[in-house]
């Protein structure tokens, strides 16, 4: 199959947040199970392009159309770590991709409509003829309502799209100028509540929506999410349009990159071990304590690794802190804080605690640092107040590092609670799970947890490699996507 990834992101050569990683992860297994796989990326200047090989000229001459002319644009092609991928570079008073950031204009809505436009001109202009254009998030939705009312009648007749949700939060926003710019036109077909009108705002289009009403399958980042966008506040107003669609609406959960997330291999920590050799793992630990300069004995450590945001239940992850130190234990924080406000709160914490031989917290990101905290925690907590999807509770499987997570979205696919979820042996279960919001619930799923290290250490350790024994690879993504596609091909 010949497959075309369009999409904002591509890690590591473009990387803002998780899409990055699952633009690539993604590519990469597709790829190896066979099929022909090309990438279309903004060409920015502040991308990293010590990550492209063989950065060379493919298509200097496209004209793309823009409002009543056409904007010239060069493409130039180069590989990251093995995949093929076209930047498209425009060459524009309006200075699209030259921001010195990736998201956070004034004008993104109308940064990303001339990079949906751009992508299919140039599949058109190179004459591509991918059997699936796969799109990522609101940066991309207009390609699919560009290629139905538009560019199938200019030979793409023939391509479907499978549209993924990463994020409902942000879905995309223009108006009549989006439509004029892009050469759509017709406001008064184009504001329909079944086509691009925001389901609340009348005078909006909706980017986002385009791409759900006009791809030909929809999904998002893990099943359960697809059931929260669906029946709740997580749908961000776009739940009663998935309901509409929900025959091609689906979850499909994401992968992680065991190439780079593997204590068997991983070159950031000092010893690497297996679940069959997993004493090893508390050298780390030891290594980890020696770093940070935390105190040594039998206690057990606590870890939370991730933003310092509402999204992420930053409160929670407060208290988690201070119980954790109550019940004997000792915590690692490694993480930014995204408003100023936290950041202040947590800085002074990090004064408070300065002193104490139990608490670190690292206020940052540091990519070596976390593959260490991995390594040495025992436990890792994700008090998500919502979770498309999540990387941090199977990464910490992985490392044998026990989570402790809320049951929301792709949490609850991946996480189960080892005293209490009905639906799997004991020899299945990998962790611990809790639902509310409050204080009480966290402490009920820490408490356990930190009880079974304290009065069982070897069920505890059996618990610890059941979850290394968990393949959350892109290896089953990866066959999923595949079987998306060849509904696709075949229904439409």
């Amino acid at each position: 199959m010949y497959i075309v990834q369009i999409a904002s992101e591509c890690a590591p050569v473009i990387k803002a947040g998780g899409l990055g990683d699952v633009v690539y992860g993604l590519s990469r297994e597709l790829e190896g199970r066979g099929n022909t796989v090309e990438l279309v990326l903004p060409m920015y200047d502040c991308m990293r392009y010590d990550h492209i090989w063989g950065l060379h000229d493919a298509y200097l001459n496209l004209w793309v159309p823009w409002y009543g002319g056409a904007v010239h644009c060069s493409v130039y092609c180069g590989w990251v770590h093995g995949r093929v991928c076209f930047f498209i570079q425009p060459h524009s008073q309006d200075n699209f991709f030259n921001r010195g950031c990736y998201y956070g204009c004034d004008d993104d809505n109308m940064r990303f409509a001339f990079f949906s436009k751009a992508a299919l001109e140039l599949l058109l202009r190179s004459n591509k003829k991918p059997d699936i254009i796969h799109c990522h998030d609101w940066q991309t939705g207009l390609i699919p309502v560009m290629l139905y009312e538009i560019y199938k009648y200019h030979g793409m007749e023939y391509q479907r799209v499978c549209y993924t949700i990463h994020n409902f939060k942000h879905q995309g926003m223009g108006g009549v100028e989006t439509l004029q710019a892009t050469g759509l036109n017709q406001a008064s077909y184009y504001f329909q509540y079944n086509k691009l009108r925001d389901n609340f705002n009348p005078f909006a289009l909706n980017f986002m929506k385009g791409g759900i009403i006009y791809s030909n399958a929809v999904t998002t980042v893990s099943p359960h999410h697809a059931v929260e966008a669906q029946t709740s506040e997580f749908g961000c107003g776009l739940g009663y349009t998935l309901h509409l669609q929900k025959d091609k609406f689906m979850g499909v959960l994401n992968g992680i990159d065991y190439d780079f997330w593997n204590p068997e291999i991983d070159c950031y920590i000092p010893h690497n071990y297996h679940w069959d050799d997993f004493e090893q793992k508390a050298y780390n630990k030891k290594a980890l304590r020696e770093k940070l300069m935390l105190g040594h004995g039998d206690k057990p450590m606590v870890a939370y690794i991730g933003r310092l945001d509402n999204q992420k239940g930053v409160h929670l992850v407060h208290h988690a802190m201070y119980y954790a130190l109550s019940k004997g234990s000792q915590f690692v924080l490694l993480g930014s804080a995204t408003e100023p406000a936290i950041n202040a709160h947590f800085q002074h914490e990090k004064q408070f605690l300065n002193s104490n031989p139990d608490v670190h917290l690292e206020l940052g990101f540091n990519e070596e640092l976390s593959h260490l905290i991995y390594a040495g925690a025992d436990m890792i907590v994700v008090p998500s107040n919502y979770e498309p999807c999540g990387l941090t509770q199977m990464i910490g499987l992985k490392y044998g590092t026990v989570p402790i997570v809320r049951g929301v979205g792709g949490l609850v696919n991946t996480v189960f609670d080892r005293d209490y979820d009905q639906n799997l042996p004991p020899e299945k279960r990998n962790g611990y799970v809790f639902y509310q919001m409050d204080n009480q619930a966290l402490e009920s799923a820490m408490g356990r947890a930190i009880d079974l290290w304290y009065q069982q250490p070897e069920q505890f350790q059996k618990l610890a490699t059941q979850g290394m024994q968990y393949d959350y690879s892109w290896n089953i993504p990866g066959a999923q996507y595949l079987e998306i596609y060849d509904w696709i091909r075949h229904k439409w």
